[in-house]
């Protein structure tokens, strides 16, 4: 059960992270376009993509977690 949780409040962790790096990749990008600044929006563009990774990562843990969880409930009942 611990280790659920623990699981959780990880997955938990990764998304506040994945959505930070994504919000403030985003706000770099744009003010890359307003600079011109091609080359810098490539990376900025990179960096969208893998926050993107590792929010899904982290939903694909809570869901796997929440399954885990289900079936000792299940177990136990």
């Amino acid at each position: 059960m611990d280790t659920i949780m623990s699981a959780i409040s990880t997955a938990t962790s990764g998304l506040y992270t994945a959505s930070s790096s994504l919000n403030q990749a985003a706000m770099q990008t744009v003010q890359d376009a307003s600079q011109g600044q091609a080359t810098d929006m490539v990376t900025d563009f990179v960096q969208q993509q893998q926050a993107q990774v590792a929010f899904q990562a982290s939903v694909s843990v809570i869901k796997t977690a929440n399954a885990m969880y289900g079936s000792l409930l299940n177990i136990t009942a």
